[in-house]
């Protein structure tokens, strides 16, 4: 059916805006870019690819989100591989629950928003990311949207672009649009609509080079931007009407204003601007004809029909079976995160899909998603927006507000984009059902935590329970309770219990020890050694499953050796330096887990401004076709009074495999880093493109050391950033040979190809420069079952020989040290050696394999033992972790131990 009327409607969407007629643009592109910087498709089309390895999806969990919506966690396993998925199940029979899609901020186009953003905004109990765009454009999806029944876009002209659609009777339905309308001057004449609301493109299968060349748009108040749109290459003649009556025309230039509400522009170039040069006139009426079109059927569906519509790119599954691609996904391959829409055989059920991408989950392939949606009971669905874009949120029972299901590629980041599915409870007010209790699962020793009992309805929707008073109470001793607020006293797991009369509702809470912490990280890890030093030093632990918490100072324990001092709010103040004491250390210790400030006269020095420098820099690649400079030049922005070094890279040249752009110190040579380093710290310019930023460096050793300065370059203007260098087993001095921006082919497309960094004032932070250069030097010979030492040729007597055992070689340290310098000490109740030389602290446990070095803890392939009393470590690995060489000769049965 065609829809015939006057562009002013009165339909509202989410914000409550009078929208009038929206549409979507923007684009995953792949191939050459044209003229206007966007590429297009080319090849044929691709064939969906099986997995040729069995696979099976297992339910994890589930668990409702509100009436006719619940949410189920799945384990998908092909092979060894295991990846984690999440789908949100909608009932589209339920009058209790509906989908919409939600647009930017506020409900405009060109105002992107995360999908959380948007969830909040709109008062969605859930919601997935939605529809392709184009990252460099405005903001504007690329297929078609219909919000609240209302149309807010009409589909680009592409290839094999499928799109999600529920009518307002709740049937869902996947299929491919095109776009059919004109509008009409008031003496009769027509004119072919392009579309509405369109980002600039490079449409597919028309003679056309650029979207808006010779086409008539409409652009509603639902675009935010001025600008409709940025890059078309074409010369805009703009009609601005208002309740149907044209108010302003303006020749061969566009009208320099948002559109208001009730209103809309029509926005025509070449035969189209000559069209509203002979044929419109202000105070003149303007009416539209337009519909959606089935490519499959040749059917007209009436937008009005439609209660929602988003957009996506190919159909993945059809009939319940893998469907062939309908579009090239030679640009989104790869094992990524990944989010999909669908619905089942009997039209009941949508399906909303995410899949993991981090370190416990391998995301999947593209064929993967198709299998595991057949699994899952997908009859038919497409491929959304996924990789960096991917997102899920979802409102716990009984909780107010979307949590973040799982964490995006980006950690809890979530990119900002054009719109999202949501899903929305249209419920009734119900009576009390049940009630669970909420509040942090984790806590860290000497941590607080804070615990509400929370109730939910019978359709599952929160209920206010401020007038319930409950008793809390801990199932033992690890937790202290105080009204509803805990406090963590020691390691282990308790129950929290909330008694409201007959009823009682528990939880779960973990007080975290040290055997959770996979590394503890201090704000400054370095530090003058002099009395009246007072550094700020904030101690961050990283658990094993990834996730980071600021450690209190009531679970931190204080350790110093060299000098006298204390911990106060966070810093650490030196009161007074023991007598030749050349370095000292602060050890923090949570539930024995370590790690430490280095104080010595070294500090944090910078090591090239770019001010004066001496040696070439130049550009290179791993691609003959992708192109760059590099060079010296004068600053922008904040150290614009300054000489930085600039790197331009343009990778257009190598789409479709990864791609190194690099600026080059001193040719292959590199500049030295002269002494033990711990950390980096460097500014650096970004250009929000979303590559890759590391520096390549070669060690004493000649290793090859790749450094992350930072995994996305999400930001513009001058960041400074600080990197960790003690994990990198950097051996110094080493040289800085090349800083680089790194575009992966996966993912390809959603970050730029062109682009420009800059860099200034890099520097390291050397606590060791001191104390490694008074630590003793030479040769130490020591021979299995013989109480002595060789040390430059002088034999020393000592109490205990080494042994060997199962292959490994073990000492006493103390024996090492006192000929290498440093100190180790023993914890008998922990059974813990520390060890300190130079830089460096390690603990290491009687018995356990994991030891901690600065912070990290490491894993090794052998365990500190127990022998005749006497508690000896494996001479080489302490040895090498201390910057000492080691070697084995098995006929004499002897070790030699180099520095």
């Amino acid at each position: 059916m065609m829809r015939k009327e006057e562009l002013n409607p009165s339909q509202r969407g989410h914000s409550g805006k009078k929208w009038l007629v929206i549409t979507l643009a923007g684009v995953i592109w792949i191939g050459p870019v044209l003229g206007n910087g966007i590429p297009v498709l080319n090849g044929p089309l691709s064939s969906s690819v099986v997995e040729a390895a069995s696979s099976s999806a297992k339910k994890l969990s589930e668990e409702i989100i509100t009436s006719g919506a619940i949410l189920m966690n799945y384990q998908f396993t092909t092979g060894s591989q295991k990846s984690l998925a999440n789908v949100i199940r909608v009932d589209l029979k339920n009058p209790n629950v509906k989908l919409d899609v939600m647009t930017g901020k506020e409900g405009y186009f060109t105002t992107r928003q995360s999908t959380g953003g948007m969830a909040k905004e709109n008062g969605a109990v859930a919601a997935i990311n939605g529809d392709f765009f184009n990252t460099g454009a405005q903001g504007a999806p690329m297929g078609g949207q219909v919000s609240g029944g209302l149309l807010m876009s009409t589909p680009s002209v592409l290839k094999g672009m499928y799109a999600f659609a529920v009518t307002k009777d709740g049937t869902p339905m996947v299929d491919e649009f095109t776009f059919s309308g004109s509008f009409t001057a008031e003496n009769g004449e027509k004119f072919t609509l392009a579309g509405m609301n369109k980002s600039a493109y490079v449409p597919e299968g028309t003679s056309s080079t650029f979207s808006h060349l010779n086409a008539a748009y409409i652009y509603t108040s639902a675009w935010k931007a001025v600008e409709r749109p940025t890059n078309s290459s074409t010369t805009p003649t703009e009609v601005m009407v208002k309740d149907g009556v044209i108010t302003e025309i303006s020749d061969k230039a566009s009208i320099q204003k948002s559109i208001p509400e009730g209103s809309f522009i029509l926005r025509t170039h070449g035969t189209a601007a000559n069209f509203v040069k002979n044929n419109l006139e202000v105070g003149q009426k303007l009416t539209a004809d337009y519909s959606l079109v089935s490519k499959k059927t040749g059917k007209q569906i009436n937008p009005e029909s439609l209660q929602i519509m988003i957009g996506g790119h190919t159909i993945l599954v059809n009939d319940g079976k893998a469907a062939s691609f309908s579009r090239d996904v030679s640009s989104i391959g790869g094992y990524r995160a990944r989010t999909a829409v669908g619905y089942s055989k009997d039209g009941r059920y949508a399906y909303l899909i995410a899949t993991e991408k981090h370190s416990g989950s391998a995301g999947m392939s593209l064929g993967q998603l198709q299998s595991f949606m057949t699994q899952i009971g997908v009859w038919k669905g497409l491929n959304l927006d996924g990789g960096g874009s991917t997102t899920m949120v979802n409102r716990p029972l009984a909780e107010m507000n979307t949590t973040l299901t799982f964490n995006t590629e980006y950690g809890t980041a979530q990119r900002s984009i054009v719109n999202a599915l949501g899903v929305f409870s249209t419920a009734p007010k119900g009576s009390l059902k049940g009630f669970k209790v909420s509040g942090d699962t984790t806590l860290l020793i000497g941590q607080t935590g804070s615990y509400q009992l929370k109730g939910y309805d019978t359709y599952y929707n929160p209920v206010d329970m401020q007038s319930v008073n409950p008793t809390w109470k801990s199932s033992n001793g690890n937790i202290k309770v105080s009204g509803q607020n805990v406090k963590a006293v020691s390691s282990g797991t308790s129950t929290v219990t909330a008694v409201s009369g007959n009823a009682k509702a528990t939880m779960q809470v973990q007080v975290l020890g040290g055997g959770d912490v996979a590394s503890l990280k201090v704000g400054t890890a370095a530090a003058p050694l002099a009395a009246g030093t007072t550094v700020s030093v904030p101690i961050t632990a990283t658990l094993n499953n990834g996730k980071s918490i600021e450690v209190p100072g009531s679970a931190l324990k204080w350790e110093f050796i060299g000098f006298n001092g204390k911990v106060t709010d966070g810093r650490l103040t030196v009161s007074s330096v023991n007598t030749n004491t050349k370095v000292g250390y602060a050890i923090a210790r949570y539930d024995g887990f370590s790690t430490v400030v280095i104080l010595s006269a070294a500090g944090e020095s910078t090591w090239e401004n770019f001010e004066n420098v001496s040696y070439p820099i130049n550009f290179t690649t791993n691609v003959s076709g992708v192109t760059g400079n590099a060079s010296v030049v004068k600053g922008s922005g904040t150290h614009a009074n300054s000489k930085v070094l600039k790197l331009d890279y343009d990778m257009n040249g190598g789409i479709g495999q990864k791609v190194y752009a690099y600026a080059q110190l001193n040719n292959s040579t590199g500049k030295t880093i002269p002494a033990a380093a711990t950390a980096m710290t460097l500014d650096v310019e970004g250009d929000n493109s979303l590559n890759w930023l590391r520096a390549e460096l070669k060690d004493n050793n000649g290793k090859t050391v790749y450094v992350d300065l930072a995994k996305v370059i999400d930001w513009t203007g001058w960041k400074t950033l600080s990197i960790d260098l003690s994990g990198y087993n950097i051996a110094f001095p080493a040289q800085l040979k090349r800083m680089y921006v790194v575009n992966v082919e996966e993912g390809q497309d959603e970050r730029a190809l062109t682009g420009s960094v800059s860099f200034d004032d890099i520097r390291f932070t050397m606590p060791a420069l001191s104390s490694d250069a008074g630590l003793p030097t030479g040769t130490a010979v020591m021979t299995i079952g013989q109480k002595s030492l060789t040390m430059n040729g002088k034999k020393v007597a000592i109490d205990s020989a080494p042994i060997l055992k199962n292959g490994t070689t073990y000492v006493p340290i103390k024996h090492v040290l006192d000929a290498f310098g440093g100190q180790a000490k023993w914890n008998s109740s922990a059974q813990r050696v520390t060890v300190l030389r130079g830089g460096k602290l390690m603990d290491l446990t009687v018995g356990k394999k994991d030891f901690v070095l600065n912070g990290k803890r490491i894993s090794a392939a052998v365990a500190p033992i127990i022998s005749g009393g006497r508690t000896l470590v494996p001479l080489r690995l302490v040895s090498e972790q201390l910057g000492l060489n080691v070697k084995w000769d098995k006929n004499t049965k002897t070790v030699t131990i180099k520095s």
